[in-house]
């Protein structure tokens, strides 16, 4: 069975450079973690840039936090692409301008829970033939939707 290395043994947590993730992540993970930000450097936009346009990158910093990670599973990308097609995507509260947004952030939170509990033990991904949790070794089966919301 497929087991990813960045969760099995001691967890690995690689996140962009938003400062207050310095402090989030040791202390919601704890100190047994193995913490790195890879901080891309921008140039600024010149003419030929477009409104909506990203920025070019011209080079990235990897810093170390906390603990070794290992340089090899150090990326970004797994979260950019949750980040896009994952959840600005499937999820109608997080899509620009739109009138889907949660007027109260337990109703977001509830929200969030559910569809991530889905997506990781529900859900199977075509790519892996399998749910994320199965690939992870954390489930022996898919979940059915009963398990996610008990009918009375």
């Amino acid at each position: 069975m497929f087991r990813d290395a960045r969760i099995a043994g001691r967890t690995q947590v690689t996140t962009d450079g938003f400062g207050p993730c310095k402090r989030a992540v040791p202390q919601h993970f704890g100190p047994e973690t193995d913490f790195s930000q890879l901080q891309e450097n921008c140039r600024e936009g010149g003419e030929e840039e477009h409104r909506y346009s990203p920025p070019k990158v011209v080079s990235i910093s990897h810093i170390t936090v906390q603990g070794s990670p290992r340089r090899d599973l150090v990326r970004t990308s797994h979260v950019k692409r949750a980040n896009l097609l994952t959840i600005r995507m499937q999820l109608r509260r997080f899509t620009r301008r739109t009138n889907g947004f949660s007027k109260k952030l337990d109703n977001l939170k509830a929200a969030l829970a559910l569809f991530f509990a889905w997506y990781i033990f529900v859900r199977i991904h075509r790519s892996l033939a399998m749910t994320p949790a199965m690939a992870a070794g954390v489930a022996t089966g898919a979940w059915a939707i009963d398990n996610l919301i008990p009918r009375n």
